[in-house]
């Protein structure tokens, strides 16, 4: 047996063990749904050392979202579903059936290719170019994905400044709707403008859940910059104005540029 197959064989003996009536009482109390959180958090975790380029710490991610699979996997074969033997050999063959440009004849990748392989093995007869909605997606990422798909059957703009000008008509209908004051139309615009923005994202190749995330991160960093100036001037920001708090955040910027 390879060193890969020993490593792997040893994690799935100790989540055995960790799941026995001789193992850890938190790890026999978990099931599929009160795992879900913290294969979630885990995901995230990885994708914050990827963004900091930590291949150490990442190395380490990897392993905690490892472990989710070898934990639902050890729950599923409790319950006499399926053995983690099963997820490995099901993953191997659909990478396999999924790039027939690789394992098979077909003369390259195509992204049309790709959407009807994953279409047949669901059993389902894509009548739209926007295959099914994954609604399971956080809404940014799920936006990026129907784009993708009407953009393959050349319903897109031919370059990015149509996807730019797009974003200056949505802010002026959300604009328009404000005076209105309809709650179910300023959810309408506001959602429209979200989703040219992501247009946009996509035009330029990047991933608007990761933009969003960073730019959270980035006023987080600020904010709590600028409280620490004010704590240190003997400043209450809640006694501040608007243009001394802004004063403050523009410090915070420019020291940021130095």
């Amino acid at each position: 047996m390879s060193q890969i197959g020993q490593s792997f064989e040893e994690l799935v003996s100790i989540m055995r063990k960790l799941r026995s009536e001789r193992g850890c009482e938190w790890d026999r109390q978990q099931t599929h749904e009160s795992l879900k959180s913290y294969l979630v958090e885990e995901i995230f975790e990885l994708i914050e050392t990827i963004d900091q380029k930590d291949d150490q710490k990442m190395k380490e991610e990897l392993g905690d979202v490892l472990l989710q699979v070898v934990f639902h996997s050890q729950i599923a074969s409790e319950r006499g579903t399926f053995q983690i033997e099963e997820v490995i050999k099901s993953l191997n063959e659909k990478l396999i059936r999924r790039h027939p440009h690789v394992f098979g004849d077909s003369p390259g990748y195509s992204y049309q290719q790709w959407e009807k392989i994953k279409s047949q093995e669901k059993g389902e007869e894509k009548s739209s170019a926007i295959g099914k909605v994954n609604h399971a997606l956080p809404a940014l990422s799920l936006a990026r994905r129907i784009q993708e798909n009407a953009a393959a059957v050349g319903f897109d703009w031919p370059d990015v400044s149509g996807a730019l000008q797009k974003i200056d008509e949505e802010i002026q209908e959300l604009k328009e709707a404000m005076g209105k004051g309809q709650r179910n139309k300023l959810e309408e615009e506001l959602g429209d403008l979200l989703f040219a923005v992501v247009n946009v994202a996509r035009f330029l190749d990047l991933d608007p859940e990761i933009a969003l995330r960073k730019a959270t991160e980035k006023f987080v960093r600020r904010f709590q910059i600028v409280e620490e100036f004010a704590r240190a001037r003997g400043l209450d920001m809640k006694k501040l104005s608007l243009a001394q708090l802004d004063a403050l955040w523009e410090e915070v910027k420019g020291g940021e540029s130095k």
